[in-house]
């Protein structure tokens, strides 16, 4: 009897690895597809077979050279990686704060990197600090993701509520929201309009070194992130749980922050605000994998950021063609009924 309970649950283990690499090769294929869409489809659509002859030989001098590897292949990447960081930016604080409606934009993390990107590009400073550039507009994003975060959890250490941390979250936003209005009341007009534009969100416009920072930066922190995923799953249990399995629980939370501000901050410093991704992606992941096993939603919720994030952009690009739409207001789509749904589902609590 012991021995058949012991192969019925190896069977079931065994069908539930098979059903979630399943899911990761589909996901994984419609990363692939929706990142050829995108290289097609625009103001001028071409057809997979020129495509994929311009991929493999980049060093052409045609016009479909200069739209792929100027224009549509930097953004397609941006979009890939800026998804994937964005969700796992949201996972890893859903995690810290056990908590299910938490994510960077609804903490003030993106409000606060959006805030030091205005100082940036709305006051004088920019001007004195143009050696830095073009990391100029990252660094300050992460600076002010960093001090969002850090006054955050300052405040969650004395109040242990979540809906309590939830308000002041939306409270830092607010005030990082009032301080940039009154700096773009108070700018010059030709500062206001490009900064206008980068806070409607945007994955146009990407340069290969700012694909090359996003990579290198933004995968090592996933890279990071992924290799603590058993310390991930034991936080989960508590904290005390945690130390009884050997984690440094003040560097692992330190850890936590750092790594969710600066992927959070990255991907706003450079494309803009955008909603929605780290918040809602994560919870797609949990019901696509059935798992709360960090192990296997870190990769996922990547993924799953990245498709979500494309098919977004997409869908901004080509929706009123040739206007685009603010990548925000399509994601809000996506992510605002998931939300809703938690928060109607009986058990959930803030």
């Amino acid at each position: 009897m012991e021995a058949d309970l012991i192969l019925h649950n190896r069977l079931l283990a065994q069908r539930a690895t098979s059903r979630r690499m399943t899911v990761f090769y589909i996901l994984g294929a419609l990363v692939l597809i929706l990142g050829v869409v995108n290289l097609m489809v625009g103001s001028i659509s071409y057809k997979v077979s020129e495509i994929l002859e311009v991929l493999f030989s980049p060093s052409g001098t045609s016009d479909l050279h200069f739209i792929v590897w100027k224009i549509r292949l930097p953004r397609t990447l941006a979009c890939i990686m800026g998804g994937a960081y964005l969700a796992a930016s949201g996972l890893l604080l859903q995690v810290y704060f056990r908590n299910p409606i938490v994510g960077p934009f609804i903490l003030g993390i993106s409000s606060g990197a959006t805030l030091t990107v205005s100082l940036v590009m709305l006051t004088a400073l920019g001007l004195q600090l143009t050696y830095i550039t073009p990391f100029l507009t990252t660094i300050a994003g992460m600076v002010g993701a960093y001090g969002v975060m850090v006054l955050v959890v300052a405040i969650a250490a004395k109040v242990r509520q979540g809906a309590t941390l939830l308000i002041v979250g939306l409270m830092m936003g607010y005030i990082c929201s009032s301080v940039t209005s009154i700096l773009t009341a108070l700018a010059e007009k030709e500062k206001i309009k490009g900064f206008v534009l980068w806070g409607m969100g945007s994955f146009s416009g990407f340069k290969w070194i700012e694909i090359s920072i996003m990579f290198v930066v933004g995968g090592l922190l996933v890279l990071a992130i992924y290799l603590l995923s058993k310390p991930l799953n034991a936080f989960l249990l508590g904290e005390d749980y945690a130390a009884s399995m050997g984690v440094s629980i003040r560097k692992f939370r330190l850890f936590i922050l750092l790594a969710a501000s600066s992927l959070a901050g990255l991907v706003t410093a450079m494309a803009g605000p955008v909603a929605f991704i780290g918040l809602a992606v994560p919870h797609m992941a949990r019901l696509s994998f059935a798992t709360s096993d960090n192990r296997i939603l870190v990769p996922g919720a990547c993924l799953m950021g990245a498709i979500v994030t494309s098919l977004c952009d997409l869908i901004a690009r080509m929706w009123l063609s040739p206007v685009e739409l603010p990548i925000s207001a399509i994601t809000a789509f996506f992510g605002a009924p998931i939300v809703i749904a938690l928060l109607l589902k009986r058990g959930v609590k803030l």
